[in-house]
């Protein structure tokens, strides 16, 4: 019997199904096993792609028994897909499934999906960078159980000033965040926004400051399953234009420029 092919470990992609990208796509239409991350991936995905395949959730399943069942599968000659939400590079735990497997003699690789931060960018409407607004973007998360507090940097990328903060993992703790945050002299009224399942049908926004975001997100309901960004880019218009696109008249900003220049091509 010939070898199975190698277990792709697939990023489902922040919510929507049209969101999966082409590859991962033809990766659930040929699996005969998917072991998915549970509610985090959206029901609508599994069954719009994946409908005749063995379906298993891994919430709550120790890193053995994934591991355990991907293996009897291959072994098995079936085709498996393991899939993780947004993209399984970022918080994801995916090294360690793949290390695993790889002492089981089992291959695996990965599969890029669209991240949360890219979902909840494009629902915003705005960039992520913006020229003369911001330069960097931090992808981190909270202190708390997996994160030590000298190892929490969003005060300091926050003092930076041109960079665009996305905490995953941390609509639990923004009030704690926000503190912090002030007793450290950051500056009150920077812009924050928390998007709730970015792309999804339920999807909600909720917009503040440093101030005052923690009581709007309270107001709100939402403790879970949220990105939380901070940053200028929300909502500062007077960002620079940049230069991909040839010279253009001085004055103004960028969103006060209406006109569009014609290059010759002689």
């Amino acid at each position: 019997m010939a070898e199975p092919p190698a277990v792709p470990f697939v990023g489902a992609g922040p919510g929507d199904p049209g969101l999966l990208t082409v590859r991962g796509k033809t990766l659930l239409e040929r699996a005969e096993l998917v072991v998915h991350a549970g509610s985090l991936v959206n029901s609508e995905l599994l069954d719009r792609y994946c409908e005749s395949a063995e379906r298993h959730s891994s919430i709550g399943m120790e890193l053995e028994e994934i591991v355990g069942m991907i293996q009897s599968a291959y072994e098995e000659g079936r085709t498996v897909v393991r899939l993780h939400s947004g993209d399984p590079s970022i918080y994801g735990a995916a090294l360690e499934q793949i290390d695993a497997l790889a002492t089981r003699n089992v291959p695996a690789y990965l599969v890029p999906g669209v991240t949360a931060a890219f979902a909840a960018s494009a629902t915003l409407g705005t960039q992520l960078t913006l020229n003369g607004v911001a330069n960097h973007v931090a992808f981190t998360r909270p202190q708390g159980t997996t994160l030590e507090p000298a190892n929490d940097h969003i005060s300091e990328f926050v003092g930076m000033g041109d960079v665009t903060t996305c905490i995953y993992l941390g609509t639990h703790a923004v009030r704690e965040t926000m503190d912090r945050l002030l007793d450290d002299g950051r500056d009150p009224s920077t812009p924050v926004t928390v998007v709730y399942h970015a792309s999804w049908p339920d999807e909600r926004i909720v917009t503040g400051t440093v101030e005052t975001i923690a009581d709007e997100l309270s107001s709100s309901g939402i403790s879970a399953s949220a990105l939380v960004i901070i940053g200028h880019v929300l909502s500062n218009g007077d960002y620079e234009r940049s230069y991909l696109y040839g010279d253009w008249a001085t004055g103004g900003t960028a969103r006060e420029t209406t006109t569009t220049t014609e290059h010759s091509t002689e």
